[in-house]
């Protein structure tokens, strides 16, 4: 070997599928010592691990999937939280920019931290049964929020094949589901944090080159901007292949969505929102309507309390993220919101929302409390399984 190139250096890891998302996850001590504090190194090697920036867009030298769903990275430790099993940061990979994102959550990786933090050894043996249950609390690093995890155990395992089924996923596995404590982000806002950062629940967007828009600005699971799919142009059931083809549009969104931020108090200008692509998401609403799925299967508008599109970054998402049904669930139990609005109004605890791959069922209660908004916690039910275990190799 040529001294001008050192050998490859190997990483422990877990690939894991989370939901509708696949990630790489390592445990926080396996991590190279540079890489194990926040910073260029620990960027640098997980860009390298899904294989960014890709200036082909396929991510083809490593591990990344070329879609926001699959270009994950996940680190796992044992928890500093008092009351906590595990601490889990979670970073997004850009795929054609040297960027990793981790100014937010993934919902549907979450869901596979519980059995991977077991299968690393990182929950004491005594809180999971040999058969049952076990409850994994878990501290997200990145939002300083809650998740608490019930991973089904048998003989002394995790539990991964079942019959539970996720539309969005071809093949049914166990469901673990997931309680999402006070998702509210009390962080910065013009009106100070908590679920609404500009303490209305529907604000008007006055976008450069677009026009005034109304949306709901909520900070529940993930920042994310709501908006009637009837002022986009749009009917609620637009495709993944025909919006992602139209950079016109998609350029549009983003716009929005920079707009959006820069109201919610999440960058200071702009020009900011292009470093900062996972947080807030931007997605849609509309009145139930049928549809056909990306699968093919045809949903009638009986089916759904309302659809839902998203943007994960700047692409139509093939689901819907994790994150943002957190954020779906609570607007759509806080009276008045589009959410609430395209839902049909009246009071609710859950709500079934149409997605492009299919439906989810997500559980939210509201209440006022000093005449402020809040959602105690989001129910869940997703499904996670291991992939592949081993060591990654970076160069």
């Amino acid at each position: 070997m040529s001294p001008r190139f050192a050998p490859q250096t190997r990483i422990a890891a877990v690939y894991m599928r989370g939901g509708t998302s696949k990630g790489v996850f390592f445990k926080l001590d396996d991590l190279p010592e540079a890489a194990q504090q926040p910073g260029p190194v620990r960027d640098a090697v997980l860009l390298r691990v899904l294989g960014s920036p890709d200036a082909y867009g396929q991510q083809i030298d490593f591990l990344g999937g070329a879609t926001s769903s699959t270009s994950k990275a996940v680190i796992l430790s044992r928890s500093q939280q008092p009351g906590h099993d595990v601490d889990y940061l979670f970073g997004q990979v850009a795929i054609d920019q040297p960027l990793v994102d981790w100014s937010g959550n993934c919902g549907n990786l979450s869901a596979a931290v519980g059995p991977c933090a077991i299968h690393m050894g990182l929950v004491d043996a005594a809180r999971s049964p040999d058969t049952g249950q076990a409850t994994v609390r878990i501290w997200q690093a990145n939002t300083g929020r809650t998740i608490i995890a019930h991973v089904p155990i048998s003989q002394g395992q995790v539990q991964e094949s079942g019959d539970f089924e996720l539309d969005g996923v071809s093949f049914a596995a166990a469901e673990v589901a997931l309680e999402f404590i006070d998702p509210a982000d009390a962080t910065a806002g013009e009106g100070g944090g908590g679920l609404f950062p500009t303490g209305q629940v529907v604000d008007m967007l006055d976008v450069p080159g677009v026009g005034c828009l109304a949306a709901t600005l909520i900070q529940a699971g993930i920042p994310t901007i709501f908006l009637n799919a009837h002022d986009l142009g749009f009917t609620g059931c637009v495709r993944q292949d025909v919006l992602n083809a139209d950079t016109a549009k998609l350029a549009r969104l983003e716009a929005i969505r920079a707009c959006g931020a820069l109201k919610m108090g999440l960058i200071n200008q702009l020009a900011d929102a292009a470093t900062r692509q996972h947080t807030p998401k931007i997605a849609w609403v509309a009145p139930p309507a049928a549809y056909t799925t990306s699968s093919g299967k045809s949903m009638e508008a009986a089916d759904v309390d309302l659809l839902v599109r998203a943007l994960s970054m700047g692409k139509l998402h093939h689901a819907m993220m994790g994150t943002a049904a957190v954020a779906i669930a609570t607007a759509a139990a806080i009276p008045d919101t589009l959410v609430h609005r395209a839902a049909g109004g009246g009071t609710r605890d859950s709500v079934r929302f149409g997605h492009p791959s299919g439906t989810l069922r997500v559980g939210a209660q509201a209440q006022q409390v000093n005449g402020q908004w809040q959602v105690p916690r989001v129910l869940m039910g997703r499904s996670a399984r291991i992939l592949m275990e081993g060591w990654v190799r970076v160069p």
